[in-house]
C-alpha cells in the first residue's frame, strides 16, 4: 500500500512539474514567477543538505524548461530561410545546452566520497602488481623520476614488479632499467599506439594487479597501499581511478594571473564529475594513476584499441561486463601539464575525437550491460566534447542581429528577459553552489572558448567517420626563452573579436543616429549586452595565448623540509627549504652565518631516515634566500631526492579552492581581458645575487 501510494504522489508531482513547465503567461506573470522562484533558490541556497541541493536542482530545471518550452511554442517564426537556419542553428544550441545541464545534474547531484579500504596486516594476502609506464619519445630525464618514484612505492618487494615500456626502442631507456633493476619490455611494432603498448605488456606479465602510470607521473609512496585494499573487499572491482594532478602551471595558469587564483581546470572533472560517476558505478579510466584487476581485462581482450581514447574505451567495455569501477578522490601522485596552448589544445582536440569515435563504435546508449545512470554519465562524457560548435554559436549570435538586422529569435524584448532572466541566474547559481569549489563562474566559457573552434571540424569529420584521425603524444618538458604572443592558436578567436568590436560600434552609431527607430530599444540592449559580454569571455580566451617565458627544465614544488647545509670549512648551518626542483633548491637563509672563502660542499634535506645528501655544484644569496645547483646526480641519488620531495604520502595534499564567489569571479575574467593589451616584459635576472665561491672540478670529484 505505501508503495503504491508513492508511486501515485510521483506521478503526481511529475504531471504538477509538467503543467509549471507549459503553463503559458505575458511577461509580467512571467517575470514575478521568474523573480519569485530566483529568490527561492538565494534563500535556501543559504542552507546545506542534500534535499536542499535537490530542491534547488529542481527550480533551477524548472526555470530552464519554461525557457525552452516558451522558445519552441512561441519564438521559432522567421522571415526568411537564412533567419530559419541560423535561428534553428541557436536553439538546437540551446537544447543541447539543456541536456549538459540536464545529465550535468544527475551525474553530480550526490557524489560519492570513498575512502581508503586499509590492506590486511599479512602481507602474504597482498595481491602481486606490475606497474607499467609506458612511453615512446618524452625525455628520459622525465622517465626516469617516474621510474625511480615507482621504486620508493612501500609495497612488499617480491610482490611488485617495475616495467618500462618503451616504444620508442631507445638504447639508453634500455641502460638505465638495467642500472636500476627494472623491468624492460619494448615490441617489433607500434600497433594501436599506448593501448598496443599495454597490451603486449599484459603477455610478458603475470600480475594479479595492474598499475598504470604515464611517464611523466610521480607516485607517491603510499600510492599501492591506498588503492590496493578496495580489490580485496570487492571481487568484482575492476579499476580504482585516482586524480590526475599537476605540480606544474597549464597554460591557463601560467599565461593567467588570475587563473592562479581559480581551480585548476581538471579539478571540476577530478572531483564532483567522478565523485558522481563512482555513485552510479560509472568511474572513468583516465589513463595513469590507476590500478586495474588483470583478470577483468583478460574479460575486455585487454585495453580497447578502436578509439584513440583508450581509457574511457576500456572502462566502458569494463561496465558492460558487470565489473565495477571506483574513484577515490585522494591526489596520490603527480604529473605534468601542458606547458604550452598549442600542446593544451592538441591533447584536447584527441579526446574530443575520442569520445566522439565511442560514440559512433560503441554508444552507451545501445547494447547491454549498463544500467540507466550509467548510460547517462557516459553519454554525457561524450556530448560535453560536442560543445564547439553551440560554443561558437553562442558567441556569434548576437552578430545576426548587430551586422545584419536579422531576427532569430521572434519575441519581444520583454518576453526574453522575464523568461531569459530567471533560466540564466538559477542554472549558474546551483553549478556554483553545487561545484563552485572545483570551477569557479565564468571560467568554464573561458575553458570551452579557447577550444571551441578547433573542436568543431575533429568532431564532425569523428562523427561520420570514426577511424580518421591516429594516437598523439602530449609533449611534456617544452621550454621557450621569452614572452610571445601565439597568434596561430587563437586565431578564430582574433577574428570573432575584431567582427564583435565592429558590430558593437556599428550598433551604438546606429542607434545614436536613430536608424533603429522601426525596433524595441530593448531588442537593442539585449543584443549589446549578449555582445559585449561575448567580447569579454573572448578576449579573456585569446589572452590565454600571452606565452610566458620558460626557461627551467625542471619544475619548482613548494615544500618546507628541514636542511643541514655544509661548507668546505667544514661548518654547517641548520635551515628549511622554500622550494626545490631536481636541478635545484632555495632555501630560508640564515644571516648568521657569513661565509666569505668557503663554499658549499652538499646539503642534508629531509627528517630521519627519510633524508637525501645531495652534492652541490653552485650557490648564491640571493635577498633572503639561498639558491643552489646541484651537482651532477647519481642514479641512487637522484632517488633519494625523489623519495624526499616528490613520494611523501601528503605532498599533494592542497587545502581545497574558497567558495566561489560570482562577482569575484567575473572581476577576474575582465581583468584577464583587460591583461590582454598590457605588454609583458621579459623579467631580467636579478642583478644583486651575490655568487659565493664554488668548488672546482678536482673539489667536487672529491
Amino acid at each position: 500500500m505505501q508503495k503504491t501510494f508513492k508511486f501515485f504522489s510521483s506521478i503526481l508531482l511529475l504531471l504538477l512539474f509538467l503543467l509549471l513547465i507549459i503553463i503559458p503567461l505575458d511577461s509580467e506573470r512571467q517575470l514575478l514567477l521568474g523573480c519569485a522562484l530566483v529568490i527561492l533558490t538565494f534563500f535556501i541556497g543559504i542552507f546545506k543538505g542534500k534535499k536542499i541541493q535537490l530542491t534547488m536542482i529542481l527550480i533551477s530545471l524548472l526555470c530552464t524548461s519554461r525557457y525552452i518550452w516558451w522558445r519552441a511554442t512561441t519564438t521559432l517564426y522567421f522571415d526568411s530561410y537564412i533567419e530559419l537556419i541560423l535561428g534553428s542553428l541557436l536553439f538546437i544550441a540551446e537544447l543541447y545546452s539543456l541536456a549538459i545541464l540536464l545529465f550535468g545534474y544527475i551525474q553530480t547531484c550526490w557524489p560519492l566520497k570513498r575512502t581508503i579500504e586499509p590492506l590486511p596486516r599479512d602481507t602474504t594476502l597482498w595481491p602481486t602488481v606490475d606497474l607499467f609506464i609506458p612511453t615512446y619519445n618524452e625525455s628520459i630525464d622525465i622517465v626516469k623520476d617516474t621510474v625511480l618514484a615507482a621504486q620508493c612505492i612501500e609495497y612488499p618487494k617480491d610482490k611488485l614488479k617495475i616495467f618500462i615500456l618503451d616504444d620508442g626502442k631507445r638504447e639508453e631507456f634500455r641502460q638505465f632499467a638495467e642500472g636500476v633493476n627494472v623491468g624492460y619490455i619494448t615490441r617489433p611494432d607500434n600497433n594501436h599506439a599506448k593501448a598496443g603498448n599495454l597490451n603486449h605488456a599484459l603477455t610478458k606479465t603475470q600480475g594479479e594487479l595492474i598499475c598504470i602510470f604515464d611517464c611523466d607521473h610521480v607516485a607517491t609512496r603510499v600510492f599501492l597501499q591506498a588503492t590496493v585494499g578496495a580489490f580485496l573487499v570487492d571481487d568484482k572491482l575492476a579499476l580504482i581511478q585516482t586524480p590526475h594532478h599537476f605540480y606544474s602551471k597549464d597554460p591557463f595558469e601560467r599565461n593567467l594571473k588570475a587563473a592562479k587564483r581559480a581551480p585548476h581546470e581538471g579539478s571540476l572533472f577530478y572531483g564532483p564529475v567522478q565523485q558522481g560517476n563512482d555513485n552510479w558505478n560509472a568511474a572513468f579510466f583516465c589513463g595513469s594513476c590507476a590500478v586495474i584487476r588483470r583478470r577483468a581485462l583478460a574479460e575486455t581482450n585487454g585495453f580497447a584499441v578502436e578509439t584513440v581514447t583508450e581509457d574511457a574505451h576500456t572502462a566502458l567495455k569494463l561496465q558492460r561486463k558487470g565489473w565495477n569501477t571506483a574513484f577515490l578522490a585522494i591526489p596520490l601522485s603527480a604529473g605534468l601539464a601542458t606547458e604550452r596552448l598549442t600542446l593544451h589544445i592538441n591533447q584536447r582536440i584527441r579526446w574530443a575525437r575520442g569520445m566522439t569515435q565511442i560514440f559512433r563504435v560503441d554508444n552507451p546508449m545501445l547494447g547491454r550491460g549498463l544500467s540507466f545512470t550509467q548510460r547517462i554519465c557516459y553519454l554525457n562524457a561524450m556530448l560535453h566534447f560536442q560543445y564547439g560548435l553551440p560554443r561558437a554559436t553562442f558567441l556569434l549570435s548576437p552578430l545576426v542581429f548587430i551586422l545584419f538586422d536579422l531576427n532569430i529569435i521572434s519575441s519581444s524584448a520583454a518576453l526574453i528577459f522575464s523568461y531569459a532572466l530567471p533560466h540564466l541566474i538559477t542554472s549558474n547559481y546551483v553549478n556554483s553552489k553545487l561545484v563552485g569549489n572545483y570551477r569557479y563562474s565564468f571560467w568554464g566559457e573561458i575553458y570551452e572558448t579557447v577550444m571551441a573552434f578547433h573542436l568543431i571540424l575533429p568532431t564532425l569529420m569523428s562523427l561520420i567517420s570514426p577511424k580518421l584521425g591516429k594516437f598523439n603524444v602530449t609533449d611534456k618538458g617544452d621550454l621557450t626563452d621569452k614572452n610571445y604572443f601565439d597568434h596561430t592558436a587563437v586565431r578564430p578567436l582574433i577574428v570573432v573579436a575584431l567582427l564583435l568590436v565592429l558590430g558593437i560600434s556599428m550598433a551604438l552609431t546606429k542607434w545614436a543616429i536613430g536608424m533603429y527607430s522601426y525596433i524595441d530599444n530593448g531588442v537593442i540592449i539585449i543584443n549589446l549586452m549578449w555582445g559585449v559580454y561575448s567580447l569579454l569571455i573572448v578576449l579573456a580566451s585569446i589572452a590565454v595565448a600571452k606565452e610566458t617565458k620558460q626557461l627551467r627544465r625542471t619544475t619548482r614544488v613548494s615544500a618546507i623540509l628541514p636542511v643541514t647545509v655544509y661548507f668546505s670549512d667544514e661548518s654547517q648551518i641548520e635551515t628549511h627549504s622554500v622550494d626545490l626542483s631536481m636541478n635545484g633548491v632555495r632555501l630560508n637563509y640564515p644571516f648568521k652565518h657569513n661565509p666569505t672563502q668557503e663554499y658549499v660542499t652538499q646539503i642534508s634535506i629531509g627528517v630521519g631516515k627519510e633524508k637525501a645528501l645531495i652534492p652541490i655544484q653552485k650557490t648564491w644569496i640571493d635577498g633572503a634566500y639561498l639558491r643552489m645547483e646541484f651537482a651532477h646526480l647519481t642514479d641512487n641519488i637522484r632517488r633519494d631526492v625523489v623519495r624526499v620531495v616528490l613520494t611523501r604520502a601528503d605532498a599533494w595534499l592542497s587545502s581545497q579552492h574558497v567558495a566561489d564567489k560570482t562577482l569575484r569571479a567575473f572581476a577576474d575574467v575582465l581583468q584577464c581581458a583587460i591583461g590582454l593589451f598590457i605588454i609583458r616584459k621579459d623579467k631580467e635576472s636579478p642583478n644583486n645575487s651575490i655568487i659565493l665561491s664554488t668548488p672546482n672540478k678536482e673539489q667536487q670529484h672529491a
